[in-house]
């Protein structure tokens, strides 16, 4: 075996220009067929992870997903809010660890404005659950403070002290301006890749006195420390239970609460049911990820088809020394194993090292976190699908050589 893989590769080394080319048309092809798999499989797990520790998401009835869809990725819009006293009684249960406010329906230039309260700094957790950070100032304290994600600071130019003004609605444009009470910046969080990037964030009672009436609100911005300002209603709740076992307990009353109409879903259900939906797009990909390495195998195939009538000469030379017709089929596979092999080496390293290389640049201007550890499961059983398909497109190449290596033997008898 190792006089034959000696042979392949001395084979190959003679045909230079044809191998360098076929090398690095498998090398290419390979890349983007791991770099597919490898964004497809960190989008996934990016995904799960954009919310953390939190065991049930509690709002109006809607559907699973809308929930979901609204209160973490800030997208759509909620059709019926729910009871403040409804989230007292749940930041009070006993069976709630934590819980956090959420109240959405304003913005700021296209970006979402979400009225929370300390709970959310303090709890809301993404990725594995990592706590969300600070690159500049800290968490609101005053009424009329503001924490920025870290795409708005970046997207609008903003920093620590500069005044901005919400606006009625989500849309990017919009002819209801709250300008009678602009905001400060406080704080701007660290990137996390997440909806919390592209979010601002300020306290209810601002969010509350926001709409008030514009006497009502001057009274408060005289005196904004002695305001009491308690909103009726809020969007949703996040909450942190102090068992998972009594997950499913108290999603089964809340659904079934008297006092308020609510709903809960488990984030891990509801995302999971999301994640399927763009199943078509994740399989387009890999379908095409797929056609680009079926073409480049098949180009090895020509490529050894093609040396087969340079290599008459050499395939009768192997029949002299005594090598069979099946020894020489082994010898065309040998070579095409030899160029896959080294192609997928390549493949990797190069792979991991863009990965390492452009790790912090990706999460720092784009919010992409991705790994730049690559052998996974999936990617190991990718490479292994590689090397058996190279092997069954070669083939054909490979039954010519034993055709021709059979038809010298006859003429040599």
């Amino acid at each position: 075996m190792k006089t034959l893989l000696s042979v392949a590769f001395n084979s190959l080394l003679s045909r230079k220009k044809t191998v360098v080319l076929t090398f690095l048309s498998l090398c290419i092809s390979i890349i983007v067929l791991l770099s597919v798999e490898h964004i497809r499989l960190q989008a996934k797990e990016s995904f799960n992870r954009t919310i953390s520790s939190v065991d049930l998401i509690v709002g109006a009835p809607s559907g699973q997903l809308n929930l979901l869809l609204y209160s973490v990725f800030r997208m759509g819009s909620p059709t019926n809010n729910i009871q403040y006293e409804s989230f007292k009684m749940l930041e009070e249960h006993e069976l709630v660890e934590w819980a956090i406010p959420i109240s959405l329906g304003d913005s700021h230039r296209g970006f979402r404005v979400m009225g929370t309260n300390d709970a959310y700094f303090a709890h809301y957790k993404y990725g594995n659950k990592q706590n969300l950070a600070f690159t500049d100032g800290k968490a609101f304290n005053g009424m009329f403070e503001a924490v920025l994600g870290a795409d708005v600071a970046k997207q609008l130019g903003y920093k620590l002290g500069d005044e901005i003004v919400i606006a009625h609605g989500i849309g990017s444009t919009s002819f209801t301006n709250h300008d009678q009470a602009p905001f400060t910046i406080s704080g701007i969080l660290a990137a996390t890749g997440t909806p919390v990037d592209k979010t601002v964030h300020v306290s209810l009672e601002a969010i509350e006195a926001i709409h008030l009436a514009p006497s009502a609100l001057q009274a408060v911005l005289n005196d904004p420390e002695s305001a009491s300002l308690q909103p009726a209603n809020i969007t949703s709740v996040m909450l942190g239970l102090t068992s998972k076992f009594a997950t499913f307990t108290l999603q089964r009353d809340l659904n079934n609460y008297p006092d308020d109409r609510l709903m809960a879903v488990l984030p891990g259900v509801a995302m999971a049911e999301l994640w399927t939906l763009m199943s078509t797009v994740e399989n387009l990909l890999r379908a095409i990820a797929a056609l680009v390495l079926i073409s480049s195998l098949f180009g090895l195939a020509t490529m050894l088809l093609a040396s087969m009538n340079e290599r008459q000469g050499e395939i009768a030379v192997l029949r002299v020394l005594g090598a069979g017709p099946l020894t020489i089929l082994m010898l065309i596979l040998a070579e095409a194993l030899i160029l896959v092999c080294f192609s997928l080496a390549v493949a990797l390293g190069g792979l991991k090292l863009a990965l390492m290389s452009l790790e912090g640049w990706l999460a720092s201007e784009y919010g992409l976190f991705l790994s730049h550890q690559i052998l996974s499961v999936e990617i190991m059983s990718l490479s292994g699908l590689v090397i058996i398909a190279t092997l069954i497109v070669s083939l054909f190449p490979g039954f010519e050589a034993y055709k021709n290596a059979l038809h010298v033997q006859l003429s040599g008898k």
